[in-house]
């Protein structure tokens, strides 16, 4: 992307923190957090929303070289950054004012200046506020709820507006931080006025989610979008800690990849996922979930051994619908009781000559008799398979026909009543586990359905079509 007007002279925004920041570790991450930042610096862009995961740089880029950046191209500017304590946002105001009177600073952008000790007189310079001598331009710092009157703002800078999860997890908080922002961001603002809102992810109502909710937005795939963006809409780019979903243009990682792999590694960010799946799809993720509005949550009830009178080992597979959706592939044996106790998952979005051998060496494994196999979506070339690969395994693959939306949901409590999960199941399959535990009642608020549909499948077969209802005639191989 070209520099800030193609202009001889005018550093680009990466040029511009590395000479104020030698410091920094510009990662391919952190070059196109920055190429975003520089659009949106030179009015490329009017409504921004990024969330980024925690100590990945966030406020470095947005909330410190930003400004200081865009007090350089143009010293009349008049920029607010808000943060949930007056404090926090204080020692950001801090930060740009030390940028601005280095001599790194004055070499790029000499014309923007700030006063020194009581030089210039007549020039207002706290850890609040500070002017631009001989320009329009300032620099003020509001907690979140306090006040700005008087003031207008040509570009607003919101940068975590929630000090934690309780505050996050509080409706009151939300309410009054959607207040605050309707009632004072929104009433300093003009027609050319601007707003970067920078966040890790709380909750689903949080600022991001309510403005996503009630404004119209586009997600950014590609440095391309900027041109195609609506003076309405805002542009809204989310950096998973480890790449989940489809590679983009703007991230082309291939899946489960971490973001800043030097800082954050995957074992790292595996193990914070293992603590609370749920909180690390909403904070490293972007995705979050209000756990009111999970399925099951943390319902699944677990075994340590399994039962002595096993009736039936079996497995069933719900082969992926498309590229980004995952094979699933549940071992499970059921005791005299009609208890399911799954002993081993084979969860995967890998091509499909893979995992039929991961599948038939699960069925070796766990000794399993009969495997059924939904025929949809080429379930049954890949039953056909399974049944060369694993010759002790009888494999019969049947075509499901069921809405999956009413089959997930109507079976729900059927599965946290019938189902056991091996002991430390979340270590063992953790992208299934948080799939499960993240599964929203609101279905199209899913990514990934593909874990819950396999599981209540299994379900189905074991308590359901006993009860002789819903099963289409199978087809032995």
């Amino acid at each position: 992307m070209e520099s800030c007007g193609n202009s001889i002279g005018i550093p680009s925004f990466e040029e511009f923190a590395l000479a104020v920041y030698p410091f920094l570790d510009i990662t391919p991450f952190h070059r196109t957090y920055y190429s975003i930042l520089e659009a949106y610096a030179c009015g490329r862009i009017r409504k921004l929303i990024i969330s980024v995961p925690p100590q990945h740089g966030k406020s470095v880029g947005a909330t410190t070289l930003l400004p200081a950046y865009m007090l350089g191209l143009d010293p009349d500017a008049r920029i607010a950054i808000a943060s949930y304590s007056g404090t926090l946002a204080s020692k950001f105001n801090r930060r740009v004012q030390r940028i601005l009177e280095s001599r790194e600073y004055a070499a790029m952008f000499p014309d923007t200046t700030i006063k020194c000790g009581t030089k210039p007189p007549g020039y207002i310079r706290t850890s609040d506020e500070v002017e631009i001598v001989g320009y329009k331009g300032e620099l003020i710092s509001v907690g979140r709820e306090g006040s700005l009157t008087g003031n207008r703002v040509d570009c607003f800078i919101l940068d975590d507006l929630y000090k934690d999860a309780m505050e996050a997890q509080s409706p009151v908080v939300r309410a009054n931080c959607w207040e605050w922002y309707t009632s004072v961001v929104r009433t300093r603002m003009h027609n050319t006025s601007r707003e970067i809102v920078v966040f890790t992810r709380w909750h689903e109502e949080d600022l991001i989610g309510t403005l996503c909710a009630t404004e119209p937005y586009r997600v950014m795939t590609s440095l391309r979008d900027i041109e195609d963006v609506k003076p309405d809409e805002w542009l809204v780019v989310n950096f998973e800690a480890l790449k989940a979903s489809p590679p983009t243009e703007l991230d082309p990682r291939a899946l489960g990849e971490a973001l800043w792999p030097e800082q954050q590694s995957v074992e790292l960010l595996e193990a914070k996922r293992r603590l609370d799946a749920v909180r690390f799809e909403a904070m490293y993720q972007g995705h979050p979930t209000t756990r009111e509005g999970l399925l099951y949550g943390d319902g699944f009830r677990e075994y340590t051994l399994l039962p002595r009178d096993i009736v039936t080992r079996a497995s069933y597979t719900d082969t992926a619908d498309m590229g980004d959706d995952y094979l699933c592939s549940i071992a499970y044996v059921v005791d005299m009781d009609g208890i399911i106790y799954i002993t081993d998952v084979v969860y995967s979005r890998e091509p499909m000559e893979l995992t039929e051998r991961l599948v038939a060496s699960m069925f070796e494994l766990t000794a399993t008799r009969q495997a059924y196999v939904e025929s949809n979506n080429g379930g049954r070339g890949f039953a056909r398979a399974l049944q060369r690969l694993a010759p002790n395994t009888r494999v019969e693959w049947f075509h499901q026909s069921g809405n999956k939306e009413a089959r997930i949901l109507s079976n729900s409590a059927t599965v946290l009543h019938s189902v056991r999960m091996p002991e430390g199941w979340h270590l063992k399959w953790p992208e299934f586990y948080q799939h499960l535990v993240t599964y929203r009642r609101l279905f199209r608020a899913n990514r990934h359905d593909d874990a819950a549909d396999a599981l209540t499948g299994v379900v189905e077969r074991e308590v359901t079509q006993r009860q002789g209802r819903g099963w289409q005639r199978v087809k032995f191989i």
